[in-house]
């Protein structure tokens, strides 16, 4: 049996679409936020640290990527 898509009627926007447009938002935002807690370890010389912050920045940023391409390919 199919799901149907439903709309959110607050925005008019899939709710599928809605949810990855916060993913989207949340893992750029992240990203953003553990730069600049790598900054802070850097700042302390804590390199393992830092490197623990970098990941988790290089994680966020594949999932924004993904959930980018994903959107963009339900948009078109």
């Amino acid at each position: 049996m199919a799901q149907q898509t439903q709309q959110n009627s607050d925005t008019g926007i899939s709710n599928e679409n809605y949810n990855l447009v916060s993913v989207l938002y949340h893992a750029l935002e992240s990203a953003a936020t553990y730069e600049l807690y790598a900054e802070d370890a850097r700042e302390t010389d804590d390199e393992e640290l830092a490197k623990f912050f970098e990941e988790v920045k290089s994680q966020n940023s594949k999932v924004a990527e993904r959930a980018q391409r994903l959107l963009a390919k339900r948009l078109s």
